[in-house]
């Protein structure tokens, strides 16, 4: 792989954490949401990636194969929602429930640590073909 190559690949793989720090960021802010609907409370949002290949690589050279990190989209959670009865609640429907997000506070803060780390360790592989570039350049002077 070329160290120029580096760069876009980290740089699409900078691109999807950023995805997943923000989607997750939006579950975190939405977790504690209710609704007496529960077609509408707020649904955890995860983001979907695929790996971009190259398939001009030839089929004996797969160093060359991978590119990156394409983001396919955004999907709802299918968990159904929480019920509680809460007859107090101005939200609550006619028989006193509400629907809470079905948003788990701990897999999301686990996610953004996950995202977190990987985007750290994207930003110091550019850092690094960046060094090794420069390096590079130094010799031929």
């Amino acid at each position: 792989m070329s160290l120029f190559n580096v760069f876009n690949t980290a740089g699409s793989a900078l691109n999807a954490e950023t995805i997943r720090l923000n989607t997750t960021a939006s579950n975190l802010a939405n977790a504690e949401s209710v609704n007496g609907d529960p077609s509408k409370v707020y649904r955890a949002r995860h983001p979907v990636f695929q790996t971009m290949m190259d398939n001009s690589a030839a089929s004996f050279d797969q160093e060359d194969a991978g590119v990156g990190v394409r983001i396919l989209g955004v999907v709802e959670s299918t968990a159904p929602p929480l019920m509680r009865y809460q007859p107090d609640s101005p939200a609550a429907n006619k028989d006193g429930y509400v629907f809470s997000s079905n948003v788990n506070s701990i897999e999301e803060m686990t996610n953004m640590i996950s995202a977190n780390r990987s985007f750290a360790t994207n930003v110091e592989a550019i850092n690094t073909a960046r060094d090794l570039l420069l390096k590079t350049i130094a010799m031929g002077h």
